[in-house]
């Protein structure tokens, strides 16, 4: 019982953790922007660099870019917070209906997964060579995010089915 009131709580943190991103990003919508546009705009990269062809400095576009980032933090937390009381309305269950009722949490944890990865390691950090930004360069917080959402997802797909509620 003890592990999937765990589980089901760092899903919970994890859906939180999306939520107040989106919020943030909602009612502090210039701040976070910002960011957007310079990594977008690739201007605070090296001066030599042979990498710049790849900017986006349309504002509309990095508007779009930035609705698509925020629609994506939503959908995480929907997911995991969803999830969360779908693990929560579980915990007394066989372990069989516990790990069935995983398939949300799973799927916004790997939708957060990816998100930070691929969003904001390879195409921000690499693509848009957001590591040669010493101002702008997002990588840690994303890796932070990367690594808990990793370890949720790991310790949640282990299964339940031999553990009695």
């Amino acid at each position: 019982m003890a592990v999937r009131i765990s589980k089901t709580l760092l899903v919970a943190a994890i859906g939180l953790l999306a939520l107040v991103i989106v919020i943030n990003n909602l009612t502090d919508y210039n701040a976070n922007f910002k960011y957007i546009q310079h990594v977008l705009s690739m201007d605070t990269v090296f001066p030599d660099s042979q990498l710049t062809w790849r900017a986006i400095a349309s504002p509309g576009l990095q508007k779009a870019f930035y609705g698509v980032i925020i629609a994506t933090e939503t959908t995480i937390a929907v997911l995991c917070l969803a999830g969360a009381v779908r693990l929560a309305q579980a915990v007394p269950s066989r372990g069989i209906d516990f790990d069935q009722a995983k398939t949300l949490a799973l799927y916004g944890l790997t939708l957060a997964f990816l998100f930070w990865f691929v969003g904001f390691m390879v195409v921000a950090g690499e693509w848009f060579t957001m590591w040669q930004s010493v101002d702008w360069n997002g990588q840690q917080p994303a890796f932070r995010f990367i690594g808990c959402v990793g370890f949720v997802l790991l310790y949640l797909s282990q299964s339940d089915r031999d553990v009695n509620p």
